[in-house]
Parts: structure tokens; C-alpha cells; sequence
């Protein structure tokens, strides 16, 4: 791959994620929940913008994908992390539901793993608003406070969202890339089917 197409915008800014990891991890460790808090806003700040800015000047590409989706794994584990360490307690008279929320990110990214060899990098409509709607508890949670209604509201969404990518990459032979729904995935399966019954 050409450098001009690694070294974009976007990419780098899913590289400032990545590297962004062990010291929220450290900050998180250490019990430094306002940098903790101020640097985890920052990264999810920037998974909007590299989405944006790669839609925006046409420079999505498949390391692209493979970056975020790795990027995106990674600030989710540190966001858990701190909420252990800093928000436990908020977290317990709802922890069932938020330990169901968890299993069924994990199963997302296992089925990948053991049917693809890979990490998931789908970028479904409904995971990506699903990642704004974290973004904003989160956010929401070290500045202002747990918000019952709100993180109701994002764990549904969260485990609907799961269940349309499990079911995605139950259908389809490969991962791909940008598969935007279900929706898109079985019109583009009908109109495989279709065009090899027309051959």
C-alpha cells in the first residue's frame, strides 16, 4: 500500500487512538479520573471526526477500516476500565444489563475472530450512531453524572445493534468492509442471486 494512502488524516488520527491506550489505561490505574476523563473525551471526539473526514474526502480505504475497528476496540476496553475503577457504584443497581450490553460486544467481535480470522470492520449505520450514543454517556458520565434514562436507552441500542452485525457476519462468506445494515446486505445478496440465475 502506497504511504500517501496509510499516512491520511483519518488514519492518523485512528494511530493517535491506538497509541492514546495505555496511558488511559495508566491514567485509569493511577486514579487520575479527570485526565482519565478529559483524554477519553478526546479520543471520541476523534473517532467522529476520522469517520467524518474519510466519508467526507473520499479517503475510506480497507487499513482504514482495519484501523478504527481496532481503534475502537481498544477505547471501548479503556472506557470500561475506567468505568470500573471510577463508576462502579453507579454501575451496580444496573449492572445486569450492563454486563448483557458487554456480552453481546464481545460475541460481535468473537464470531469475526473465529469464523473471519479477523476483527470485525463492518461499520454498520446502527454501530456507528450506537458509538456517538456511548460517546455521549460517557461523556455525559464524568461530567455530569450517571443518567438512568440515558444509559437505558444506549444499552438497548447497543445489544440491537450487536445483534444486527452477529447476524451479518453470520450471512455473509467474507468480512467486508463499510457494510452499512442488514438491509444492504441481503439487497446485495438478492442481487447476487439474481444475476447468477440470469448467467
Amino acid at each position: 500500500m502506497e504511504k500517501k494512502k496509510i499516512f491520511t488524516v483519518p488514519n492518523m488520527l485512528g494511530f493517535y487512538r491506538i497509541m492514546m491506550f495505555p496511558i488511559l489505561l495508566a491514567f485509569a490505574l493511577t486514579e487520575r479520573e479527570t485526565l482519565f476523563a478529559v483524554f477519553l473525551v478526546i479520543n471520541l471526539l476523534t473517532d467522529v471526526a476520522d469517520g467524518y473526514i474519510a466519508r467526507k474526502f473520499n479517503m475510506e480505504t480497507e487499513f482504514g477500516a482495519k484501523l478504527d475497528s481496532m481503534a475502537d476496540n481498544l477505547t471501548y476496553v479503556a472506557a470500561f476500565t475506567g468505568i470500573y475503577v471510577f463508576k462502579l457504584e453507579d454501575f451496580m443497581p444496573h449492572i445486569t444489563s450492563f454486563l448483557i450490553f458487554i456480552g453481546f460486544l464481545i460475541l460481535a467481535i468473537t464470531v469475526s475472530l473465529i469464523k473471519f480470522g479477523r476483527f470485525p470492520s463492518l461499520h454498520l449505520y446502527s454501530w456507528k450512531i450506537g458509538g456517538y450514543i456511548q460517546g455521549a454517556f460517557f461523556i455525559l458520565l464524568f461530567t455530569y453524572g450517571f443518567y438512568t434514562p440515558f444509559y437505558y436507552f444506549m444499552i438497548a441500542w447497543g445489544i440491537i445493534s450487536a445483534i444486527e452485525h452477529i447476524t451479518i457476519q453470520m450471512i455473509i462468506p467474507e468480512m467486508r468492509s463499510n457494510a452499512k445494515g442488514l438491509y444492504w446486505v441481503l439487497k446485495d445478496k438478492k442481487k447476487g442471486h439474481q444475476n447468477s440465475l440470469s448467467k
